[in-house]
Order: C-alpha cells, then sequence, then structure tokens
C-alpha cells in the first residue's frame, strides 16, 4: 500500500542523473579570439598599476593646462584627460572585485541547493519508510 508517489522535479532528476553543470563562469566559456583579447585587455587596464600610470599620463599634460589661464581648458583636462583615464581602471578593478564575491555567493548558493537537494532525498526516505510501517501497523490492526 502505497500512501504517496513520489515525483522528483526535473531538475533534480537531471541532477541524480548527472546531467547538471556546475555554475559557468567567465573563464569557463569558449569565447573566441575576440573575447580573449577582450578580457585580456580589460585585465590589464582593470588593475590599480594601470590607473596609476594613468593618472601619470594625465599629470603631463595639467602643466599645460595650468599655463593657458583658460578655464575651459583647465575643465577638460580634468574631465577627459585626469577623470576618463584614471577613473576607467579604479572602476574596472571595483567592478572585478565585485564579480569575484558574486561568483563566491552563487557557488555557495548552488552549493546550499546541493545540501538541501540531499536533505528533501533523505527525507523521502525517511517518510518511505515510515510509510511502510504505518502499513504494516494499518495491516495487523485489520486483522
Amino acid at each position: 500500500m502505497n500512501i504517496y508517489s513520489y515525483i522528483p522535479h526535473p531538475r533534480t532528476a537531471r541532477f541524480l542523473a548527472g546531467k547538471v553543470a556546475r555554475p559557468p563562469r567567465v573563464d569557463d566559456e569558449r569565447i573566441g579570439f575576440n573575447g580573449r583579447v577582450g578580457l585580456a585587455i580589460t585585465t590589464v587596464v582593470g588593475t590599480m598599476w594601470c590607473g596609476y600610470l594613468f593618472a601619470a599620463i594625465a599629470l603631463v599634460s595639467l602643466p599645460s593646462a595650468i599655463t593657458s589661464h583658460n578655464m575651459t581648458v583647465l575643465i577638460a583636462w580634468v574631465s577627459s584627460n585626469f577623470l576618463q583615464l584614471v577613473l576607467l581602471p579604479i572602476i574596472i578593478v571595483g567592478q572585478n572585485l565585485q564579480a569575484k564575491a558574486s561568483d563566491k555567493r552563487a557557488l555557495q548558493t548552488y552549493q546550499d541547493a546541493e545540501a538541501l537537494l540531499h536533505e528533501v532525498m533523505e527525507i523521502q526516505k525517511h517518510l518511505a519508510a515510515q510509510d511502510e510501517v504505518l502499513g504494516r501497523l494499518a495491516g495487523a490492526g485489520q486483522e
């Protein structure tokens, strides 16, 4: 006598069959030549050393902006040369740090889901064992 028929979720069935892949990461994907070049440039530009280099490059043109005695040139230097050059690598560094933290959270969530799946499967086994005992007890009481 079965009082419950377990039907696993399709994702659970695929997982138990070993057909569910781990969460993808940037370096796991096939990105092609352009993707590799873009990733390499982003990796190089996304460092604080590149930010320092860009700041030094921007500071080279500061004296001429100051000696021009033109506020428009000075504002253009600050916005174009300094802010854009220096903030670009710093922002990329921050985004890289956030992406790493996000990858860690995603992996932790995936591992938590695996653990929960295992626990739920154990609960299913426990309930099936209880069903069997209850069935025997119910059968014994009818005799």
